[in-house]
């Protein structure tokens, strides 16, 4: 026993600690690991399908990290695959991402915040309604912006087109090379129109869908993935704004081929997290006036020689448009 500079007998003395094991600096390389894609994020639970078809449900490993994983990405995974019922798998690593769609939120205490919808997706459905609710440019516009600075290829599609002239929306973006695609679903008998046109646009791709809520995102999901079965709100005909009715991102396979994910609606999509040149990019339609602009030129609306100020009747709206966006921009680094 140890000297403990006592004669007590009721002193016990514990044996010394025995030497703590080194860690090894040889980490496990998942040499078996299967590829799969994320399909849906639910509660720390991640919904994969393999490569070869199998659903399986996984968790994260912990040194991924905190919002490491989006729907959309591409996994490692390692554990049980079977996609037995009550087993998991665990994902070890995220393939690198070919695009990357985020928004930063504005309001609340999460403002300031950046937050990943998607990983990989290659075109970005902008869902409007031309009624019910009203169409809103500076949504629009926001998704163009997101979907530039993602790399994406933007799509306008229109819903609700048997209810109003899409025209005067349209006018709005008569100088820009956009696809617009318009749809109306008549969810008692069935009657769809321009769902094909939309189904062909995005056949073989990984496509999402965003717009704000009540504007026929999840129904038009039905229309193309009948399988689906998403819930369907209805607009508040006081305030004009539809009920979330998806909670979290959740992607679904195509019968002719591709992936086509539907999103919560939302209410802003903050864009802190672009850059003032790629905001500018976003209007390309502007861009021939902002080369007017001296050097250093802000482009916002104090600035005294801003090439924008020539802006015509035309591209008036869309210089305001840029510039609510760029002092929205500002204002959120503030936070």
């Amino acid at each position: 026993m140890r000297d403990t500079g006592t004669d007590d007998p009721r002193v016990r003395v514990r044996p010394g600690r025995r030497g703590s094991r080194p860690r090894t600096k040889i980490r496990p390389d998942f040499e078996d690991a299967l590829t799969g894609r994320v399909f849906r994020v639910d509660r720390g639970r991640y919904h994969v399908t393999l490569v070869e078809g199998t659903p399986i449900v996984a968790v994260k490993a912990r040194e991924l990290g905190r919002g490491s994983i989006a729907v959309g990405d591409l996994v490692k995974v390692v554990g049980d695959t079977s996609g037995r019922r009550d087993t998991l798998a665990r994902i070890v690593t995220v393939l690198p991402r070919t695009s990357t769609l985020r928004r930063t939120a504005e309001e609340g205490e999460a403002a300031g915040t950046e937050r990943v919808i998607v990983a990989n997706a290659e075109k970005l459905l902008i869902i409007t309604a031309l009624a019910q609710p009203e169409p809103r440019t500076g949504m629009i516009d926001r998704c163009l912006v997101a979907a530039y600075d993602a790399g994406m290829e933007p799509i306008l599609v229109l819903t609700k087109a048997d209810l109003a002239d899409p025209a005067p929306l349209l006018d709005h973006y008569s100088n820009l090379n956009l696809t617009v695609l318009s749809t109306s679903i008549d969810e008692t008998t069935g009657q769809t129109h321009g769902v094909d046109a939309v189904a062909d646009a995005v056949s073989g791709t990984i496509s999402v869908l965003v717009g704000h809520s009540g504007v026929g995102k999840s129904t038009l999901i039905n229309a193309l993935v009948p399988e689906a079965g998403r819930a369907t709100g209805v607009v508040n005909a006081v305030t004009g704004r539809g009920r979330h009715t998806s909670s979290s991102a959740i992607g679904f396979t195509m019968s002719g081929g591709g992936i086509i994910i539907d999103t919560p609606g939302v209410r802003s999509f903050g864009l802190a997290h672009v850059a003032p040149d790629m905001l500018l990019e976003a209007f390309p339609d502007l861009l021939e006036l902002a080369a007017d602009c001296p050097r250093g030129c802000s482009h916002a609306a104090t600035e005294p020689e801003c090439g924008l100020d020539g802006a015509s009747d035309q591209t008036a709206e869309r210089v305001e448009s840029f510039r609510r966006l760029l002092e929205a921009r500002h204002s959120a680094e503030q936070f």
